[in-house]
């Protein structure tokens, strides 16, 4: 008996201290970031992306209020000249230690044709400005990102897409824009007024030249039901293709660590206005988290523990306006790698990501989000040429997320995948090349545009040049 308690007080004392050291360790690795100086030795003012895996000191800033300031701009300002929307691209696009672009001051509704639901917008007009602007004239975007808080250059620029059967990225409803060149100039693009234009530069990544106006196709105003609710993973992978011939759009998040994914559909209704509640996303990924932290060396229970609380949960219904409902709060930061593979391999890049997270990387909790997207004619846009369904893995903005180079990137990449624009990764040159069937066309266009390279950072130099 005597033997049996000293062998139960040393076991306790060893459990007790081995939970001690893993909430050590987490506190710790828990800590807040530190912080970079807001001023440099020069002066000079931070910039930082909302991930703050990117960061400059820019020693000018500018904010042209029309096409022909940014014109101007770019022909005189010191180089290299970026620009910046709302800072939520995760990529190097943005910094550098010269000219930093802003497009704040142009914004708006220009104008808009009630026949055709075409509107002219301007360039800097952040996607939840837009929405209640096109409500205004009964017209709405066909589609819209999972946030909206990017501009509209800014989105666009770097291919951010919905979800959806047939509906293509953002950029997919541009029939015009206006670029200023650091030529100085500024040149209507179209299918027919400087096509070649049009089609390098529509999803252009802020390297031929400053967007300043679209003319976009937009939908009839109208009401769309969502649906959120939570489905056994296995049966969201298996039904894939089922759902997306059901639902006008369509998307699930697989819970890692867990045999549950959350299904969110929205639909064309007629039913009365039930407004959306308040958001429970960040209180759910709390709860991820927690029970990553308390359970992350012990995967067993953390599938046990998460199916339990999981499971039963009530579905939400919201019906309103589509602009009201399919963009989402996203306020946790965090830092996200997204690829865009065949339709026909996405779900086998599927269970392949979600096994090498679950064998290798317990500190994972964010759930693993899944869309499709229609083709487009964009030379740079990950869509170019095929139907894609897009995988995007996420971590904490305080967790390591070196391996997506490692783990998960080499998975997207053997399934045929292309990166998200704006979404970490490590491709270059030779790698983009080998991705887009009109790359070379694509260069060309810009090298006219910009011979002398003033828009090329050195994260765009890596992947514009060779070498």
């Amino acid at each position: 008996m005597g033997a049996t308690r000293r062998t139960m007080l040393i076991g306790g004392g060893a459990l007790a201290a081995g939970v001690a050291g893993l909430a050590g360790r987490r506190i710790w690795l828990d800590r807040e970031p530190a912080a970079l100086p807001a001023v440099d030795g020069e002066g000079h003012l931070l910039w930082q992306n909302w991930s703050a895996t990117e960061h400059a000191y820019p020693a000018t800033r500018l904010a042209p209020a029309s096409a022909d300031e940014a014109a101007h701009a770019l022909k005189t300002a010191a180089g290299p000249v970026r620009m910046v929307g709302a800072s939520h691209s995760f990529t190097g696009l943005v910094p550098t230690p010269a000219t930093l672009i802003s497009l704040d001051r142009m914004t708006g509704v220009l104008g808009h044709d009630p026949e055709t639901n075409q509107a002219s917008v301007a360039a800097g007009t952040r996607l939840y400005e837009l929405g209640p602007a096109l409500a205004k004239i009964g017209q709405d975007m066909p589609n819209l990102p999972d946030i909206n808080k990017q501009s509209l250059a800014g989105g666009t620029q770097t291919g951010t897409h919905g979800t959806g059967r047939g509906f293509r990225a953002v950029h997919g409803g541009i029939l015009a824009f206006d670029l200023a060149t650091p030529r100085g100039e500024v040149i209507e693009c179209s299918a027919t007024s400087n096509p070649d234009a049009f089609n390098a530069a529509r999803v252009g990544i802020g390297a031929f030249g400053v967007v300043t106006r679209f003319t976009m196709q937009n939908h009839p105003l109208s009401r769309v039901k969502k649906v959120t609710s939570l489905r056994p993973r296995e049966d969201l992978i298996a039904g894939w293709d089922e759902l997306l011939a059901k639902h006008r759009n369509v998307e699930f998040y697989v819970i890692p660590f867990s045999h549950w994914g959350q299904l969110i559909t929205h639909d064309e209704t007629t039913e009365p206005v039930r407004p959306r509640g308040p958001d429970t996303d960040t209180d759910g990924q709390m709860k991820l988290k927690h029970a990553r932290d308390l359970l992350e060396f012990a995967t067993p229970l953390r599938f046990w523990m998460l199916d339990d609380l999981i499971a039963g949960m009530p579905e939400q219904v919201a019906i309103d306006e589509g602009w009201k409902l399919l963009s989402n709060e996203r306020s946790v930061r965090n830092r996200e790698i997204e690829y865009h593979l065949p339709r026909e391999t996405q779900m086998a890049a599927l269970r392949d990501v979600l096994d090498a997270i679950e064998r290798y990387r317990s500190d994972v909790f964010i759930p693993v989000e899944v869309r499709r997207i229609a083709a487009d004619d964009a030379w740079l846009s990950p869509f170019y040429g095929r139907e894609s369904g897009s995988i995007a893995v996420h971590t904490y903005y305080k967790d390591d997320y070196r391996f997506f180079y490692t783990l998960i990137e080499p998975i997207l990449r053997r399934y045929g995948g292309r990166p998200h624009w704006g979404k970490l990764n490590s491709l270059q040159h030779d790698d983009f090349a080998a991705l887009y069937p009109r790359w070379k066309d694509a260069l060309a266009v810009r090298e006219a545009l910009d011979p002398q390279g003033k828009l090329l950072n050195p994260y765009l130099t890596r992947v514009m040049r060779r070498g």
